[in-house]
């Protein structure tokens, strides 16, 4: 069988050589799913979720094991990795609790008679295509719902971070989850996987996490047989800083969200907007806080940023830079890439600060997916709502104030599907996760990502 490598990101090392399955393997993996099916869909939900827990219990026990591997292959620091692992391991724990949890309605009768009920049904094989910035939870955070509301699954992780999906998919054959249930599709070639769970019927649903360009795609595929989707396509997050904010608080929420696995979340911020009555204040605190940063090898337990994933992720946060400068922007920090010494064979950019930016540089309508702030003042709330909500995206947006009801009437008013209020991190197992506008549809997490893999069917008797 082909094969392809898997390098580390922070020193160009081989890590491993992983199957690079086709079309052909990929059809075999959605029939072991389809023949597994109905055996694994009436299984009792608590039989399901005793599953879920054995995994959830080897990840924690394991979580060492699996950080090391996900910071080798991925490049986030080894703390932020070992944190992702028990955030991964969450997920599996609360949907192995939500699907034991009552679910179905018993409706009024319109008629003498008649009794009217509602039941969930799993929706049958799924296809989960998941990122490489959270190689563990973005496994679990579809797959455990999955699972859990009773459907079988084909898995394709990036091809830029396989051993992680390898590592947990090998902890659920521990648990002794039963074959065909769930299935591992490495590949080298995700258009052409892609295109066998889109066209293949017996995939009745497709979870698809990555850009808007493919996500357009995606929908066009699954347009032919109206095949469900849910999707999530990235967002480009404001950060308002409010006059009445507390700055030093404010600035380190501006770093949490910034420079987490070096920018590299889908919820980042991209664009920091503060009132032009702090702007000084605020600006000269970050870049304080941001200066104090280690960068280096992220398995170094004192490193804070670590590489970017590929060299393409890196030309394009370069690219963003270059272009901000050449349109008029002010550089305070950072600005190059690093080639000295340890950072030779790696993919490191310096945290970078931006200052005197305009919503006609592509930084500022661009999602950069890098360690770069650019930071723009406003003069009041309306301006900087507006300018918030011009973005075509909306998967999350955060502020800082001390006044409730601002804090109320903003959050209202932002277009986005998750709003974090003096909240740089809002993410949580229990909690749903997704965007509006063109950031996708569907959510993960929560209550309402298990009902991504659930039919609601009506039962209706007349006596």
């Amino acid at each position: 069988m082909r094969t392809f490598e898997v390098r580390n990101p922070a020193t160009g090392e081989l890590l491993s050589r992983v199957p690079d399955a086709g079309a052909e393997e990929t059809g075999a993996a959605v029939h072991a799913a389809a023949q597994a099916f109905p055996a694994w869909s009436q299984r009792p939900a608590k039989e399901r979720a005793s599953f879920l827990f054995r995994v959830r219990d080897l990840m924690l026990a394991r979580q060492e094991n699996l950080a090391q591997i996900l910071t080798s292959e991925e490049g986030k620091s080894i703390r932020e990795a070992r944190g992702e692992i028990g955030y991964a391991a969450d997920f599996l724990g609360f949907f192995a609790e939500e699907c034991q949890r009552p679910r179905g309605e018993v409706l009024p009768a319109h008629v003498p008679g008649k009794r009217l009920v509602t039941i969930p049904q799993p929706i049958g094989v799924a296809g989960l295509i998941t990122i490489w910035n959270f190689p563990a939870a973005g496994i679990t955070r579809p797959m455990g719902a999955a699972l859990a509301a009773g459907c079988t699954v084909v898995v394709k992780p990036p091809e830029q971070t396989p051993l992680s999906a390898i590592a947990i998919f090998d902890l659920f054959e521990e648990a002794g989850l039963p074959p065909g249930v769930a299935n591992l599709i490495t590949t080298n070639q995700p258009e052409v996987v892609g295109q066998e769970l889109l066209a293949n019927p017996l995939v009745r649903k497709l979870s698809f996490t990555g850009s808007l360009e493919v996500g357009r795609q995606v929908m066009r595929g699954a347009a032919a047989q109206v095949k469900r989707l849910s999707l999530e396509l990235g967002g480009h997050a404001p950060f308002i800083v409010f006059e009445d904010t507390d700055i030093d608080a404010a600035a380190r929420g501006a770093v949490a969200s910034k420079f987490r696995n070096a920018g590299q979340t889908c919820v980042a911020l991209n664009r920091i907007y503060v009132h032009e009555s702090i702007l000084d204040g605020f600006t000269s605190r970050f870049v304080e806080l941001v200066k104090a940063l280690k960068m280096g090898n992220p398995l170094d337990e004192s490193v804070q940023v670590g590489p970017l994933i590929n060299e393409a992720g890196l030309q394009k946060v370069h690219e963003h830079v270059e272009d901000a400068l050449a349109r008029g922007a002010k550089l305070l920090l950072g600005g190059h890439r690093r080639t000295d010494g340890e950072f030779a064979r790696g993919f490191f950019y310096e945290p970078t600060i931006l200052a005197r930016v305009s919503h006609e540089m592509r930084i500022m309508h661009e999602e950069t997916f890098g360690p770069v702030a650019p930071v723009m003042a406003f003069a009041s709330e309306e301006e900087v709502v507006a300018a918030a909500n011009q973005s075509p995206t909306g998967l999350a947006a955060f502020f800082f104030t001390r006044d409730l009801t601002r804090a109320t009437r903003v959050a209202e008013r932002l277009e986005y599907g998750i709003v974090g209020v003096n909240d740089p991190l809002p993410g949580a197992a229990h909690v749903p996760f997704g965007g509006v506008k063109q950031s996708g549809f569907g959510k993960e997490g929560g209550r309402l990502g298990l009902e991504e893999f659930l039919n609601t069917k009506l039962i209706s008797v007349l006596q």
